[in-house]
């Protein structure tokens, strides 16, 4: 998947104005790199991702601690954020944009980055009119460990304004931006630090040679697109808060217009056959299914319907085979005087046999197949004994209020 990383220029979006982009395809190396202008930014492709990068210059950071619960809700955050952020910035709360670090938590200090919010919407919509809009924005540079471990110091600009970014800095790991004149009381050692590793030292080629005369020391080259590459392998996101909606509305563009590269660009023509194929097969594969289910239950109706008429010859119309084979059967116990299992005699019999040789119902009542012994107390166990050995014979007992039901198993 192809990433273009896209530097957003300072001063007014609204100005025309040349963005430095990188395309790159494993996130580490440079395949494109130069400047243009939005409507001439290089396309990554319709699986490809766009990273805004948002200069060192224009934000700040700044140390808070939420309190418990305010990341509840956003709307709530905000607010929370303006509050704690008012005493601490020049600009009203209200002009400005914010975003938490990663992985941020109440009760814990984080950083929040800070930077004009209609300047970076103006970016934002900039680019997106030119067909180009962020799926993600990072910063430039954020607070937190460096690659190295320990501090680093970064030299950007052009000889007349060059300044150094440190990284790392200090026991809060914060980003500092110092002009480079001012930074170079930093790489001064104290008496006895000579054996101490210098402080990691990278520069932009137009400053590299005014770094090494100032600090005294050599520097390692890092061009703009390296550095932005850098950026966008992190994992801040400045997308946040009103600017979040916009980002999941740009998600859904791209996977429409995904889905609409997919039923109509000649290279996915074989994937289209596939998965037709794929769905023509399932639905083939369900129809044989329900066919052969059809089957299967038609042949178990004509057996019952064929035992029923051989059973009972006289019938002639089968309409439901088990309704009319159980009212057979019971027409034939009346005619013979056999008696069924839901009868008061065999219930009878079955609960004198199950019941404790100490338990003697005061009065018996039958309903219905129901038959009901009260004055009969039986203990869980003595119940789950009966049950038991009621189970045998088809009949189970349920205690009701100091009474007894004992019923056919098979009945509701």
């Amino acid at each position: 998947m192809s990433t273009l990383v896209i530097t957003l220029p300072l001063g007014s979006p609204q100005a025309p104005a040349d963005y430095s982009y990188t395309l790159t395809v494993d996130g580490h190396n440079a395949t494109q790199q130069a400047s243009a202008s939005a409507a001439l930014l290089p396309d990554p492709g319709r699986t490809g991702e766009v990273v805004a990068v948002v200069p060192v210059r224009a934000l700040s950071w700044q140390r808070v601690t939420l309190p418990p619960g305010a990341l509840a809700q956003s709307a709530r955050l905000r607010a929370v954020l303006d509050g704690l952020l008012e005493e601490q910035l020049l600009d009203d709360p209200a002009q400005l944009h914010f975003a938490l670090q990663p992985g941020a938590q109440a009760g814990s200090p984080i950083w929040v980055a800070v930077c004009d919010r209609a300047w970076l919407r103006q970016a934002l919509q900039a680019l997106e009119a030119a067909g180009r809009p962020a799926d993600r924005v990072v910063p430039e540079f954020a607070p937190g460990p460096t690659a190295s471990g320990r501090e680093e110091c970064e030299v950007l600009g052009q000889p007349e304004d060059a300044y150094a970014v440190l990284t790392g800095h200090g026991a809060q790991q914060a980003v500092a931006v110092l002009p480079l004149a001012a930074a170079r009381a930093l790489f001064t050692q104290a008496p006895g630090d000579e054996d101490e590793d210098p402080l990691p030292v990278r520069a932009e080629p137009a400053v590299a040679a005014l770094a090494e005369r100032l600090l005294g020391r050599p520097v390692q080259l890092r061009t703009a697109s390296q550095r932005a590459l850098a950026a966008a392998r992190g994992d801040w996101d400045l997308a946040q808060f009103d600017l979040a909606s916009s980002g999941r509305t740009r998600l859904m563009r791209r996977l429409g217009s995904a889905a609409g590269a997919f039923a109509r660009a000649p290279q996915w023509r074989a994937a289209r056959w596939a998965l037709g194929l794929a769905l023509a097969a399932q639905v083939i594969g369900l129809n044989l299914w329900a066919w052969q289910d059809r089957q299967a239950l038609a042949a178990k109706q004509a057996g019952l319907r064929a035992i029923l008429t051989q059973t009972f010859p006289h019938i002639k119309a089968v309409v439901d085979a088990p309704v009319q084979m159980q009212r057979e059967l019971a027409q034939l116990r009346q005619a013979t005087g056999s008696l069924e299992r839901q009868d008061l005699e065999p219930l009878m019999a079955a609960a004198g046999a199950a019941l404790p040789p100490t338990q003697v119902p005061a009065q018996i009542e039958y309903t219905h197949g129901d038959l009901v012994l009260r004055g009969v107390q039986l203990q869980p166990e003595e119940l789950a004994a009966m049950n038991q050995r009621l189970a045998a014979h088809g009949y189970e007992a349920r205690a009701q209020e100091g009474t007894l039901l004992v019923r056919t198993q098979d009945r509701p």
